[in-house]
């Protein structure tokens, strides 16, 4: 759930803050990032409260607003919703700071040139900035998507796993197998079939978002040739 929308937040910040009309660019840079190098067991603590059926500020800002309380940590689809947004506070940061790196690299010279020959600026981003930024977003969403697999401070802090095992994650299954069940060949077996998993996942990663446009039409032009 929260991959594709963190890269696209981090993107869409870094996009924003790498803009020379920005003020205050190391200002908004290091509030963003703070929440990376916060103690993740305070955050979900805080999280908890925020999201508290009962007193927690989040329902009692939807009630001025006329709406009912949300069950945010009490039901499956709350508590994943949850999860997710604790990990988007934790970790945009750090994906911001990625992609503001790589758009950093990008010359001006292709913006402006691109510019000259008529493109406005959703133009240039789409088939100028996305394109070259395409090893730093899949790097991004390789990270993300191994981190997933290995939640477990994140969930402990803020769920611990529930309400009915919706927020398990295969490192807390394995470390309950291994040091819970006392399961260590069980535990083990989990921890090598959910590499290959990993593994998968990031091969088809890289099969179908690490190509650039210009090797695809690359690979096609030989049949068109011959045709």
């Amino acid at each position: 759930m929260y991959v594709p929308l963190m890269i696209l937040l981090a993107l869409l910040l870094a996009v924003i803050l790498n803009s020379p009309r920005i003020r205050g660019f190391r200002f908004f840079r290091t509030l963003i990032f703070l929440p990376f190098i916060t103690n993740m067991i305070a955050a979900g603590f805080a999280f908890q409260i925020l999201l508290n059926r009962q007193y927690g500020l989040i329902n009692a800002f939807l009630g001025q607003l006329g709406l009912d309380p949300v069950p945010w940590l009490e039901t499956p689809t709350g508590a994943r919703i949850s999860l997710c947004l604790l990990i988007l506070w934790a970790w945009l940061g750090y994906n911001m700071v990625l992609m503001l790196a790589g758009l950093q690299t990008i010359s001006g010279e292709v913006k402006d040139a691109a510019r000259v020959d008529g493109a406005n600026g959703v133009q240039v981003f789409f088939y100028i900035t996305i394109p070259l930024m395409r090893p730093v977003i899949l790097f991004s969403a390789v990270l993300s998507t191994i981190g997933s697999f290995g939640l477990f401070t994140e969930v402990q802090a803020l769920t611990g796993g529930g309400p009915q095992n919706a927020t398990i994650t295969p490192i807390i299954k394995m470390y309950g197998n291994a040091f819970g069940l006392f399961q260590l060949g069980y535990a083990s077996a989990m921890g090598y079939f959910y590499f290959l998993v990993i593994l998968v996942l990031t091969l088809l990663q890289f099969r179908y978002f690490g190509r650039s446009d210009n090797e695809r039409s690359g690979r096609r032009r030989p049949r068109e040739h011959g045709a």
